[in-house]
């Protein structure tokens, strides 16, 4: 178990390249990390990682070990995993949400998960802030995106429309836009938890295009924006699940769908597929069981 752990200090600093990331991410201190490589590295009789005041890196003989080093960690976690929940899953499962979606959307599934799953801890951080699994030591991560590349296992959970709506008060005194470059002429709401909150793009119906906006009103919350557009405050563009109660009620009013962009998708982020725990492997299945389907936050307004 000794050399377990030294091993697992060794790979935490050797990914977060940085002996205090890897310590927060084990729960030690970073004297003790510091402790726990030497001793590996005086075992092995080689010298693993370079050190500096600014940066950690990887020898040649540091780099061949860790891939290995890998390999091991995830049999024996696997081996680990599969003992202690032979009669169903249990342990803690650490995961971070975003904000908006994880409140208004997500958290009742995740209560029910609970109650489905008894011997299951879920530790949960509601935040906007890009997570990184590995270094923040989480099992799994839920974003609502267009994703890209990655090393991380994304699994789908469900799609979400990108609407942009209005009061009707609001398109009454200042008309209705009927193409995305009219919105450059008009009081939009600014939703601050996008990477570019200004521009706005449009498609795939026509040339995708894209429309530098402006307003006065700046949010960082999905459903502040659509709380801002059925004031008349402005227009608004939230995903679906944040305007969809307000479109129902005809507080707001869709506009320029033809324009529609892409959708987003809801998903699950985990580091690898390989010996996925069962813990993670239950949360995962059951959220992709609860949101099949047509989603909710698309049904009544379209």
């Amino acid at each position: 178990m000794e050399r377990v752990g030294d091993i697992r200090a060794f790979v935490a600093v050797a990914e977060a390249r940085s002996f205090a990331q890897a310590a927060r991410r084990l729960h030690l201190t970073p004297a003790q990390m510091s402790k726990l490589v030497a001793r590996l590295e005086e075992r092995l009789r080689a010298r693993l990682l370079n050190r500096t005041t600014r940066d950690v890196s990887l020898t040649d003989t540091g780099r061949a070990y860790l891939e290995r080093a890998r390999v091991l960690l995830d049999e024996y976690d696997a081996l680990e995993s599969a003992v202690r929940e032979s009669k169903g899953p249990s342990g803690l499962i650490k995961m971070s949400v975003p904000i908006a979606f994880g409140v208004g959307e997500l958290q009742p599934a995740l209560l029910d998960f609970a109650k489905v799953y008894p011997d299951v801890g879920l530790e949960i951080a509601f935040t906007d802030r890009l997570v990184n699994l590995v270094e923040d030591g989480l099992d799994v991560a839920i974003r609502v995106a267009q994703l890209g590349d990655s090393s991380l296992v994304a699994r789908k959970l469900a799609p979400v429309r990108i609407v942009t709506s209005a009061s009707p008060e609001y398109l009454a005194r200042h008309g209705e836009p009927k193409e995305p470059a009219e919105l450059a002429n008009h009081e939009v709401i600014i939703a601050l938890n996008l990477q570019d909150p200004t521009l706005w793009s449009f498609g795939p119906a026509g040339r995708p295009c894209s429309v530098r906006v402006h307003g006065r009103v700046r949010l960082a919350n999905a459903y502040s924006c659509a709380a801002a557009g059925c004031a008349g405050l402005g227009i608004a563009r939230t995903p679906a699940y944040a305007a969809a109660d307000s479109l129902r009620s005809g507080k707001l009013r869709a506009i320029l769908t033809a324009f529609e962009p892409e959708p987003y998708y809801v998903s699950a982020i985990y580091p690898h597929a390989r010996h996925l725990t069962p813990k993670v492997r239950a949360l995962v299945d059951f959220l992709v069981k609860r949101f099949s389907g047509e989603p909710a936050w698309h049904q009544g307004w379209s």
